[in-house]
């Protein structure tokens, strides 16, 4: 099936030669390709065309939560009528497991699973499975172990009208694919049986699929919305599994007796070290391990016996989200890197800061060595696994431009034609101009002495022309102070609506901050690395940048560019770096920022255009709160468990253990007592 590009405007600016020349690359089988594109000037919409061109299926990685959240829900507006997934971490609170040698400390592994975001990573890797026509927007957690797609693919069940049917064996396989039985409430991952009639909600949909059997034969499949709504009537369907990680039950056997040799193996190395604590620990902890996988098919950590469960061998690369692309697609696909000076560090880092964690808990007799093996792709790894990659960003680094160079030199020496080359791209493609022809925004430098009450001046003046402020410090508690002081009525003239934004807030609470700036709930969002890449707020007409002049990644070359960039999708744009000397990084950025502005201008006086601010809906959220709206306001004292169903009460624990985390920061031991004994009255 063909990609069906849906959109209200035609490529404008440097679009359409962008469009022509990354396709062009693509279709010549170039492996590397830069999009070098200014803020504002519809990258994305760019490679929405070349997908449409090239007809692959395509993975967009993103290196943080926020932009994945903002580039799936574009890429849904562009191809309604095509396979859009959002594929990210689906804990709202991580802590792995970890041991602190020099304390003595061990900290075992606590987890929040967002329960929508699982349903949105379920619902792209069935979309994946089920068609062609795919782009799957994900974070860095496409390089992390999921699973054997061939495992995957072997659990889907396939059904049509007219099949014959056993009731007894279907609802053994619903089981094995991680289903459970319910006999009143039904939500996500629950089956209920009316008589020989079976309805299902699954793990990755809101929707209730019901399948109407009749002496074994099956007569009707309809799927119908939770609340309310029509069914529609379906001549067959594919249930996907509920978990992705799966095992075939004859592995286990197989696995349990191997780990058992390994166990062996190093407890004898240990003992011979004369490490017999660490032996004894050990002993007792992969003896339990094995105990409860035996009796119950899990236990908490499992994830570090993968190895065994997967069948690779020692050292072998896990199964991740690009192998379900490679398996499913062989060459045959694209690779997108959104904000590549800032994702392809992150891909490269995260199997050094993993394998370093690992070590410890293994030399100190936490975990046998095969928990190494329970890891991200090395980056290696990554790029044989990746056929043809586009790399975009504002601020390319030097690796991905020379990258793109070398892919480039090797495709003119295969081709030498330069109808096909395009000429003169280099590899690396520009896109300067933006569509709408504003021109990059206007820097001024300021000195920090009375920089709060000279921000205050600034911020009332959009205020008044209702645009809106994006403040950005170099530390969270910086971010969350300044919120806090601008907020008291007592310390401007008129009332500010203020907010923070950093990594400690959810992610999908993140994207519903950024939404309420853009609708006036919000007249100055303050914070720090994530009011830099991609955000697309055309209201914001001031960004304010402090402490300018200090050294660091935070006020780097590139980081200086991506930060001034928030501020050019309004005509009104303007940056204030508040420094007290011009930094090196500083006059660079302002330098590039002025020979872009020289460029832009050009091309309007050229080309007759007046610059306009862009003009972009709201959209609306990508998963409604509707479970928590529900409780979110009464403190834990008021809630009444009667009142909730068990699925309510469970959905409750997550928001309960931040509150307990709060109130026990705030040294409120008492109260923070009093929740965790409600959290454990919960799960009893």
């Amino acid at each position: 099936m063909d990609f069906k590009l849906a959109a209200d405007y035609s490529p404008a600016g440097d679009q359409q030669q962008a469009i022509e020349k990354l396709t062009a690359g693509v279709k010549e089988g170039r492996a590397h390709q830069v999009l070098l594109g200014v803020t504002g000037s519809g990258k994305t919409y760019t490679v929405a065309n070349v997908i449409a061109n090239t007809r692959k299926p395509t993975l967009v990685i993103s290196h943080n939560k926020t932009l994945a959240s903002q580039l799936y829900q574009e890429f849904k507006e562009y191809f309604p009528h095509n396979g859009v997934g959002f594929f990210i971490s689906y804990y709202d609170f991580y802590q792995p497991e970890a041991y602190i040698p020099q304390t003595d400390t061990y900290i075992e592994k606590e987890t929040e699973v967002n329960e929508e975001i699982d349903k949105l990573r379920l619902q792209a890797t069935s979309l994946l499975f089920s068609r062609r026509d795919v782009i799957l927007v994900a974070s860095v957690s496409c390089i992390y172990n999921l699973g054997s797609p061939e495992e995957y693919n072997r659990f889907v069940i396939g059904l049509k009208k007219g099949q014959k049917i056993n009731q007894e064996e279907f609802l053994d396989r619903l089981v094995g694919l991680h289903y459970s039985r319910s006999r009143m409430e039904l939500d996500r991952s629950l089956f209920r049986v009316r008589g020989e009639n079976i309805e299902i909600i699954p793990a990755y949909s809101d929707e209730i699929l019901k399948i109407g059997v009749e002496n074994g034969i099956i007569q009707e499949i309809t799927t119908r919305p939770l609340i309310s709504g029509q069914p529609v009537e379906l001549e067959g369907t594919l249930i996907y599994p509920a978990k992705h990680y799966l095992t075939n039950p004859d592995i286990l056997l197989t696995a349990e007796k191997q780990i058992g040799l390994d166990l062996k193996k190093r407890l004898e190395q240990l003992r011979k070290e004369n490490k017999l604590l660490e032996a004894q620990r050990l002993e007792q902890k992969v003896n339990y391990d094995l105990e409860m996988i035996r009796e119950t098919g899990y236990v908490n950590g499992i994830e570090n016996y993968s190895r065994y469960f997967d069948g690779r061998k020692p050292g072998e690369a896990p199964w991740t989200l690009v192998d379900n692309f490679k398996y499913l697609f062989g060459q045959d696909y694209l690779v997108v890197i959104d904000e590549s000076h800032m994702t392809v560090p992150q891909i490269r880092g995260m199997y050094q800061g993993d394998l370093s964690r690992k070590r410890t808990l293994i030399d100190f007799g936490f975990r046998l060595p095969a928990a190494i093996d329970n890891r991200p792709l090395t980056f290696a790894e990554f790029e044989q696994r990746v056929p043809q990659t586009i790399y975009v960003s504002a601020t390319p680094d030097n690796w991905e431009v020379g990258k793109a160079r070398e892919s480039y030199q090797l495709s003119a020496i295969s081709y030498q034609t330069e109808k096909k080359l395009m000429k003169a791209d280099n590899g690396v493609v520009e896109q300067l101009v933006r569509p709408t022809g504003l021109v990059d925004p206007e820097v001024i430098v300021k000195p920090t002495e009375n920089q709060i009450q000279d921000l205050v001046a600034e911020i009332i003046k959009r205020k008044e022309k209702k645009e809106r402020v994006l403040v950005t410090t170099l530390t969270k508690k910086m971010a969350e102070e300044l919120a806090n002081w601008l907020v008291d009525p007592q310390n401007t003239p008129v009332p500010l609506l203020v907010h923070y934004l950093h990594s400690d807030i959810v992610a999908l609470e993140r994207t519903d901050i950024l939404a309420d700036l853009r609708a006036g709930k919000y007249d100055v969002i303050i914070g720090v690395n994530l009011l830099r890449e991609g955000l697309d707020l055309p209201e914001v007409s001031l960004v304010a940048i402090l402490d300018a002049d200090k050294q660091g990644f935070l006020r780097s070359k590139t980081s200086l560019i991506q930060t001034m960039g928030r501020a050019a999708r309004n005509i009104s744009g303007q940056v204030i770096m508040y420094a007290d000397e011009i930094s090196t990084a500083m006059r660079e950025a302002i330098e590039e920022v002025e020979r872009r502005r020289k460029i832009q201008m050009e091309y309007n006086e050229k080309n007759g255009i007046t610059p306009k601010s862009i003009e972009k809906p709201i959209r609306g959220r990508i998963a409604e709160q509707s479970q928590k709206s529900k409780v979110k306001s009464q403190k834990f004292t008021e809630i009444d468990l009667e009142s909730l169903t068990p699925g309510e009460q469970k959905k409750l624990i997550p928001q309960l253990r931040k509150e307990m985390r709060q109130t026990a920061a705030d040294l409120d031991f008492e109260t923070a007592a009093k929740i965790r004994d409600l959290i454990l009255k919960i799960k009893s």
